[in-house]
């Protein structure tokens, strides 16, 4: 085995990435899949995730979930749980991508907006994982931990311009989260790590591109680019690995140096 199959390879992995019907999401599990990885992805939109699981399932092993599971509700979990019960013993890597945002004057916002975003970037981020931490357990070992790689944003640690409060605070609540869960989890063999994706070319990026196109969106971001597929597919494969297999309780930045230097 040469040193980078034997160090990044992810080949044979279950992963289950949520959200994975698009965007961020969609992005990772294709890289996870082309890697060799058995992939599974639900989203809440299920014909967003066959249609997804389809294309994916040409480069390697992709299944959906369609299920149409609202990862914010205890019944979307439930269905989540179980569908995986079925089909798999155990699970090497959860990816919790699914998220909300919600952006309103601050006079104007509105408490279901501010629900909707915690319910799912914290609350269902939380009790996803508590569900699945029995089959994480059953595929970790000391040498080989289990992984969960939540993906938060750097407005969890960078003050955005946007009145975007419940989803900033939201990002803050799951890095946090997600340290405490590391803390928690060692003693289980299963690592939590966060991933802190910088802007990001997906739907809740449309309007900003649309009103004042990529090359101004980006004028204050250091390396003077978006965030593409390949920056967050190879950052979760790199956590997914051998080569992480020490690090755990890590808020990674992928966002051009945009939070950290400026």
């Amino acid at each position: 085995m040469d040193i980078l199959t034997h160090l990044f390879g992810v080949a044979g992995k279950t992963v289950l990435v949520t959200g994975g019907g698009r965007g961020i999401g969609e992005s990772i599990a294709e890289g996870f899949v082309k890697a060799g990885a058995k992939v599974f992805i639900c989203s809440r939109k299920a014909e967003t995730c066959v249609e997804t699981a389809e294309r994916l399932s040409r480069y390697g092993s992709c299944t959906a979930l369609p299920i149409g599971a609202d990862i914010a509700t205890s019944e979307g979990r439930a269905s989540i749980v179980e569908e995986m019960s079925q089909r798999v013993e155990k699970l090497d890597v959860l990816i919790n991508n699914a998220g909300a945002l919600w952006a309103a004057p601050l006079a104007e916002y509105p408490e279901s907006g501010w629900d909707k975003v915690y319910d799912l970037n914290v609350k269902g981020l939380f009790f996803l994982i508590r569900d699945l931490v029995p089959m994480l357990a059953k595929a970790a070992s000391r040498e080989d931990p289990s992984r969960v790689i939540n993906i938060g944003s750097i407005d969890g640690f960078h003050i955005p311009k946007h009145e975007t409060y419940a989803y900033s605070s939201s990002k803050a609540a799951a890095h946090q989260l997600s340290i405490h869960l590391a803390d928690q989890l060692a003693s289980r063999n299963i690592t939590v790590n966060v991933i802190a994706p910088g802007m990001f070319p997906s739907k809740m990026m449309s309007g900003t591109l649309e009103r004042q196109g990529e090359e101004k969106t980006v004028e204050k971001v250091p390396l003077r680019r978006l965030t593409n597929g390949d920056d967050m597919a190879g950052t979760a494969i790199f956590l997914a690995s051998r080569a992480s297999s020490y690090v755990t309780g890590t808020v990674v930045p992928v966002d051009g140096g945009t939070a950290t230097t400026l």
